[in-house]
């Protein structure tokens, strides 16, 4: 899932774009498993991944359209990182290990657990850069007369919160055994 990040971390500068990139990514994610397990039999092993990719980019165009109608402000922020989600490895990744080998049901779970986890984390992400880079979260004031870390906001931001939150994990782990 680290790798599956690594497209998104420009646009979560905020808590609102990381839950709206987590919540576009899992409908992708999601709605293709759902497909690649229903049609999992039928497609042949050359094409598999070309199909993949195609049905990848159809549920892409769905959502990026869906964001562009319904949610101009919030398509304007996530900007050309939506279409992105086409080349982002996991969700071809979860297709070829999970999706095309299970029934519907188990494929459809999966995809939501995974889902989840990426929501959570893209919001975890943009939340810790929206507070130290404004002093708010979801833009209400949290921290009275903050004194914003710019660095946050900018793209060195999310790769310095990415190394804390890995740093955090891994020392976590390593006391719990």
């Amino acid at each position: 899932m680290l790798l599956g990040m690594c497209p998104t971390l420009a646009v979560t500068t905020s808590a609102v774009n990381g839950l709206s990139m987590g919540l576009a990514t899992t409908f992708v994610l999601t709605s293709t498993s759902l497909v690649v397990s229903i049609i999992r039999k039928l497609v042949p092993s050359q094409v598999r991944i070309a199909t993949f990719t195609m049905i990848i980019a159809t549920f892409v165009t769905v959502a990026d359209l869906f964001l562009k109608a319904k949610f101009p402000a919030i398509s304007k922020a996530l900007g050309p990182y939506v279409p992105l989600i086409v080349v982002n490895c996991f969700i071809l990744g979860r297709q070829e290990v999970f999706a095309s080998k299970n029934p519907t049901g188990r494929s459809i779970l999966d995809a939501l657990g995974v889902g989840s986890g990426f929501i959570f984390a893209l919001t975890l992400l943009g939340s810790i850069r929206e507070l130290l880079g404004s002093g708010e979260v979801f833009g209400h004031e949290v921290i009275p007369s903050w004194h914003p870390w710019v660095v946050m906001i900018l793209p060195a931001g999310a790769f310095l919160t990415l190394g804390f939150l890995v740093a955090a994990m891994n020392i976590i782990e390593e006391r719990t055994r």
